[in-house]
């Protein structure tokens, strides 16, 4: 029901300060690409082999191999954090090749895709840390490329609905890998082997639709061609030729000093130093409420759910409103699922409060981040643009999950989530006041 809508803006829709772009009237509204689609379609599968792995991983490691918390703090930043130090050589390669988005991106699904197995042949700390970092290399080459060709295939006017479409489809397979991994684990005798050995299949599935449905080329929008003719009768005239910035690594860095994209990105980093990972928040909510070990694998299933059911809304809602008012609202609700996790409740409602707020804030930041960051990154530094800011989030999420898995060591949860709960008040409150928008003479 996403492919074609009915009505609104054009490509040329001028953009607010605050990052709502106001339809034109009388202008139909661009259906989301079909590129856009594929690439759902893949991250779907895919999505399905990682969260099969991910919601074994925690159990697996802290009660199967007996890590300490800090022991599964550092391997918990390297599988979140370890992306960030090569998705800016994705995003360069991707951009240096012109039309190697997919390509790149292929190779990143690829490698994770192999790591799956090895998972079967390692048992301690370091095989296991290397196997993750390799995991976590293949998705950093293909994060950027990936939502490159996403933000490249959309319009202006849509480009928070497209990255919606795109996060509900991932979330679909984050929904279904914890259930899968549920029933394996149930069934078999060893069965994180067999958890891993079907995760290794499944993404294998995904890298195979990668290859035979998504473009090849990052062409501007089809439905861009399909809207014109209904505009005009005569051929538009020539645009001037103008100077295109080189893909180099050091033009990618350079678009920071566009103020939108380094605000956007400033505030990505600190809001990242302070967002506890997955992982502890369902350990934490496990201890909360004395969930069984057998029951572990089904607590990502509620922000999964919540995702999938609030990114195309809040997509959409972003284009309309303000791309950063709903990132801003989107930690705001990680803040909540701080509070409910350091309350004395222990109601029946607490784990749905909380998976619930938990699959809001990623509703509202993941997509809504990289709809942002578009924004203020030319076509032919769109990949490398993007890295830049994706780095700097996946870098403070790696010091997150080290200094929260070290604090929980030292002091214990409770004073560890104190800790995080005001670390995220103070970014939260410098990133309101950073993001405000500013009038048009200040804007670069």
């Amino acid at each position: 029901m996403y492919v074609a809508d009915s009505r609104a803006s054009t490509p040329d829709a001028p953009a607010s300060a605050d990052g709502a772009v106001r339809p034109l009237a009388g202008r139909r509204r661009a259906a989301v690409a079909p590129t856009v689609l594929a690439l759902g379609s893949v991250s779907l599968i895919t999505d399905v082999s990682s969260e099969m792995v991910t919601a074994v991983l925690p159990l697996y490691l802290v009660a199967g191999l007996g890590l300490s918390p800090l022991g599964f703090g550092l391997l918990d930043g390297i599988y979140n954090g370890f992306s960030a130090l090569v998705r800016l050589v994705g995003g360069h390669l991707a951009d240096r090749g012109g039309g190697r988005h997919k390509w790149v991106a292929g190779l990143g699904y690829g490698l994770s895709a192999l790591c799956k197995p090895l998972l079967l042949l390692a048992h301690s700390l370091t095989p296991i840390g290397l196997i993750l970092a390799a995991d976590r290399t293949g998705k950093g080459l293909r994060t950027a490329p990936r939502d490159a060709l996403i933000s490249l295939s959309s319009t202006p006017h849509n480009r928070g609905r497209a990255f919606g479409v795109h996060r509900a489809m991932d979330t679909a397979g984050a929904l279904l890998g914890p259930p899968a991994a549920f029933l394996i684990l149930r069934a078999t005798v060893d069965g994180y082997d067999a958890v891993f050995t079907v995760s290794f299949c499944v993404a294998a599935l995904g890298v195979l639709v990668l290859v035979l449905f998504v473009p090849g080329t990052s062409a501007a929008p089809a439905v861009d061609q399909a809207v014109r003719p209904t505009l005009r009768a005569a051929p538009a005239p020539r645009a001037a030729p103008t100077l295109r910035a080189a893909p180099t690594l050091r033009a990618a860095l350079g678009l920071l000093r566009r103020r939108d994209l380094r605000r956007i990105t400033v505030c990505a980093l600190l809001l990242g130093l302070a967002t506890v990972s997955d992982s502890f928040v369902y350990l934490l909510l496990q201890r909360r409420l004395g969930v069984p070990d057998r029951w572990f694998a089904l607590l990502p299933l509620g922000t999964a759910a919540a995702f999938l059911l609030l990114a195309v809304p809040l997509g959409r809602l972003a284009d309309r409103v303000g791309r950063r008012r709903i990132f801003l609202a989107g930690h705001a609700a990680l803040l909540a699922v701080y509070a409910l996790l350091l309350t004395s409740w222990h109601g029946t409602a607490l784990p749905y409060a909380v998976l619930l707020l938990h699959g809001c804030f990623y509703a509202a930041t993941d997509g809504v981040l990289m709809a942002a960051a578009s924004d203020g990154v030319p076509e032919e530094l769109r990949s490398s643009g993007l890295a830049v800011v994706q780095t700097g989030q996946a870098l403070a999420r790696f010091v997150c999950s080290l200094g929260f898995g070290a604090a929980w060591t030292l002091w214990g949860d409770r004073t560890a989530l104190l800790a995080s709960t005001a670390a995220l008040a103070l970014c939260f409150a410098f990133s309101l006041t950073a993001l405000r928008p500013a009038p048009p003479e200040a804007t670069a």
